[in-house]
């Protein structure tokens, strides 16, 4: 019986490369205790015992550490990983309008201060994107 927890182990921490969703590989180490406490103990129902515990706390307790650290802070689309970079102004922006360079591309813009003029070469920081504009701050401006 040790036998077949080790294999069933063995076979989901492997399937976890498949999936990378961090799953699998908690069923696997939840197993591997079982197949130990199998061998351990010889008790069926020890070892099933063991393995939901093990299986419970895992994925309860390791698994979302373990995914917030691997995968880090995940942004829901494209545009919203831009909030908080830095741009620079290639003409004027003001409330009304201008451009920015944006990572390599070039923004229409506007300034979220409609007291703010930013001239060319100025750094500002894009604090939100509506439709194709990026709304942009200049701390000091």
């Amino acid at each position: 019986m040790a036998l077949i927890w080790l294999i069933a182990g063995i076979v989901l921490i492997t399937a976890e490369v498949l999936s990378g969703d961090f799953v699998l590989v908690m069923l696997g180490a939840a197993a591997l205790a079982g197949a130990g406490a199998e061998a351990l103990f010889g008790v069926p129902v020890v070892s099933v015992g063991v393995f939901a515990a093990a299986a419970l706390g895992l994925l309860a307790g390791v698994r979302p550490s373990l995914k917030r650290r691997w995968h880090g802070q995940l942004t829901k689309d494209n545009v919203a990983g831009l909030i908080g970079e830095t741009a620079v102004v290639t003409t004027t922006v003001d409330a009304s309008g201008g451009t920015v360079r944006l990572r390599g591309g070039d923004w229409s813009a506007r300034a979220l201060d409609d007291r703010q003029v930013l001239e060319p070469g100025t750094q500002v920081t894009v604090v939100e994107i509506q439709g194709a504009t990026a709304v942009v701050y200049a701390h000091g401006a």
